[in-house]
């Protein structure tokens, strides 16, 4: 398979998000189906994993781990801090951004207890928590990498602004945002600057969280799935997002590809920095991902695409009011 550079880590071009197995993305898979989708990657020859203290408050990496432990020497493991569960007076566990250093700390000797690891090769500020400087956040992540820890830093949703500093204080390894044909906030400068400063850019959700396949039904989303309270999936804005759907076929008939297949091969077209994170629960569609990688796309296909993805062209945001807050990244004006 197609490899492309994370630092000093040689990396599958198209890698596995593992959110989905146990948060986010309505009621996940039993732990067995987990474990059987790890294997397929594993099997297929996927060596970049990522997972993060959020994702099922703990018990994503408490999964991940065990499976991959046999695998070390040969995967790149990557996890995030800085966002995590955290059990309050009532009893309930709620999400919080927390970026002091201490925290830091704590989440990621957290981690690598779940993970049955003593080192994570790339560790990410999940989210910059904006009450604490970038410095003093990347400046404790610098230390944890110091004390061997973790091998090199990351960051999240983060602007170009936030990128300097945190680069001026510590080398930067990768950035890992949204970034796919109808979430392109990556052009307004991030992109670019990764490229200019060689730090990787790993594209989560390149598949647009499912709309990209071409098979999601957006009234189906239960309450629990992230996704409902997202704008670009209210009725109205998916009714008019769906319609980009029928010319893309057209585009993807022609590469002889699947949607999905077209939607990561745009992504890894976009610069020899860049890695594309799908995540799923099914071996077929993980199938489907890493096929992007060996699709040629024509320069009239790739033209086609941008014309038609065009930010303009999208309706809605990616993320509801608190959770735009929440992100430091550029943001196009899109269609209401």
């Amino acid at each position: 398979m197609q490899t492309r550079k994370i630092g000093s880590f040689d990396v599958t071009s198209v890698g596995l998000g593992c959110m989905n197995l146990n948060h986010a993305y309505g009621t996940p898979p039993s732990a067995e189906q987990g474990r059987e989708l790890l294997a397929h990657a594993l099997d297929r020859g996927v060596t970049l994993f990522d997972t993060a203290a959020l994702y099922g408050f703990g018990a994503n990496e408490s999964l991940v781990g065990p499976v991959l432990a046999p695998h070390r020497d040969r995967i790149t493991l990557c996890s995030k801090g800085g966002m995590a569960g955290v059990v309050g007076d009532d009893g309930v566990t709620r999400r919080v951004i927390d970026g002091r250093p201490a925290t830091l700390r704590r989440n990621c000797e957290d981690s690598l207890k779940r993970l049955g690891t003593d080192v994570i090769d790339l560790y990410y500020l999940h989210r910059w928590d904006k009450s604490v400087p970038i410095e003093e956040s990347v400046g404790e992540m610098g230390r944890l990498l110091q004390e061997g820890k973790v091998r090199a830093l990351g960051l999240s949703e983060v602007s170009v602004e936030t990128l300097d500093r945190a680069h001026r204080e510590h080398p930067i390894t990768a950035l890992q945002s949204e970034y796919s044909l109808w979430s392109r906030n990556a052009e307004l400068g991030t992109l670019q600057r990764c490229a200019e400063l060689g730090i990787a850019y790993v594209a989560f959700s390149p598949l647009g969280r499912g709309f990209l396949g071409g098979i999601l039904d957006a009234a189906t989303l239960g309450e629990k799935d992230v996704r409902s309270a997202m704008p670009r999936f209210s009725a109205e804005n998916y009714a008019r997002n769906v319609r980009l759907l029928a010319p893309m076929r057209e585009i993807a008939e022609q590469a002889d590809c699947s949607l999905a297949t077209l939607a990561i091969a745009w992504v890894l077209r976009q610069g020899e920095h860049v890695i594309a994170l799908p995540g799923t629960t099914q071996r077929k569609h993980l199938d489907e991902d890493l096929r992007g990688a060996s699709v040629k796309l024509t320069a009239e296909q790739l033209e086609a695409l941008d014309r038609l993805f065009q930010p303009s062209a999208i309706a809605g945001h990616r993320y509801a009011l608190q959770g735009q807050k929440e992100v430091d990244t550029e943001e196009f004006t899109v269609a209401a």
